[in-house]
Order: C-alpha cells, then structure tokens, then sequence
C-alpha cells in the first residue's frame, strides 16, 4: 500500500479563486529541473472522500470538492501554506475502502 496525502477545498476556491494553473506550471518547471517524476494530481470530486474513515473531511469541505493528491507530504505542506483555506489528511490505498486513489465521481461530459 502507498500513502497518499491530500489537500481538499470546494472546486469553486480551488479552480475560480486560487491561481491553482500557476501553482502547477511552478512545481512541473522545478520537477523538470530537479528531473523528478510528477507525483500530484488534481482529481475532481474525489472518491476517496467517500471512503468511511474520510466521513469528516467530507462533512468539513464545502462540495462539490475537489483535491490535490500527491505521494509527497512536503508538497501537500508546501501548498497548505500557499492556500491556506484547505483541509490536509492522507490514506493508505488501494485499500478495501479506498481501491483507486486517484478515482473521481465526476461525469464526464
């Protein structure tokens, strides 16, 4: 199992008041420069959310909600700081409760 780390907002602060599309054209330039693979993503609606143990963390955010997942606990910390009006958590995945990460409830459209 991995531990994931997450940052979790309402979609609407995230993508309408945050410069998030700076935020990641930063942090891709420094992993091309430091020749580190991408290890965050930005899931809409999360699934995860679902999962029981993350009951709080939904009834906290605002939704639809939507997160950034990483693999890196100093990035999450990094963007917490940047954010600021974010919930933080983690979880191990693939798990009985949580078997995709990176899976969204979203429909495509």
């Amino acid at each position: 199992m991995q531990t994931y780390h997450f940052l979790i907002a309402s979609t609407r602060f995230l993508t309408e008041e945050e410069p998030l599309d700076e935020v990641f054209r930063e942090r891709r330039r420094y992993y091309q420069e430091q020749e580190k693979e991408i290890d965050f993503w930005f899931v809409h609606q999360p699934a995860f959310l679902d999962a029981p143990e993350m009951a709080e963390f939904k009834t906290k955010c605002p939704q639809p909600a939507s997160a950034i997942i990483s693999t890196n606990s100093q990035l999450i910390t990094w963007l917490k700081l940047r954010l600021e009006f974010v919930l933080v958590g983690q979880f191990q995945a693939p798990s009985a409760t949580i078997p995709e990460p990176l899976a969204s409830l979203a429909s495509v459209s």
